[in-house]
């Protein structure tokens, strides 16, 4: 019999900043492209993080992960890295790529992975960061 998989999300709130801009691009194909999000002093976004961790039911705990566990770690290790920051400027893991959601979302899977890995039995499923109201992306990871 096999035990099923269960999923399990834990939302988060942050707000940034940032400016979508290529430097291999010209100021005029930056403008032509980003639109008002190439403005040179940036824009701001409050950011809703939704990650989920997939993995079978404990037989001991009755949990896949204790999402008490997933809090404290996106409070205490994810969030202050981008909360209230320039994405660009101040955060050293953004400042090589182009800080859009999809680039945004896949960066801080780099940094949750890692943290979810000593949690037995159970692995990072999804990131979903929702930008606006309107715009949001979801990813999977790169095994995907």
């Amino acid at each position: 019999m096999t035990t099923p998989l269960i999923e399990i999300s834990r939302v988060e709130e942050f707000s940034a900043s940032h400016r979508l801009h290529n430097p291999r691009l010209s100021e005029e194909e930056n403008r032509r492209l980003y639109g008002i999000c190439n403005n040179p002093n940036g824009h701001g976004h409050n950011y809703t993080l939704e990650v989920t961790v997939r993995g079978e039911v404990s037989p001991e705990t009755g949990m896949v992960m204790n999402l008490t566990d997933l809090m404290e770690l996106l409070r205490e290790r994810v969030l202050p890295q981008v909360d209230h920051k320039h994405l660009n400027l101040d955060v050293p893991f953004l400042r090589e790529v182009i800080p859009t959601a999809e680039n945004i979302a896949i960066a801080l899977w780099k940094q949750i992975e890692p943290e979810i890995r000593p949690f037995r039995g159970c692995r990072l499923h999804r990131i979903r960061l929702q930008e606006s109201r309107a715009n949001s992306v979801e990813y999977f990871g790169a095994e995907r």
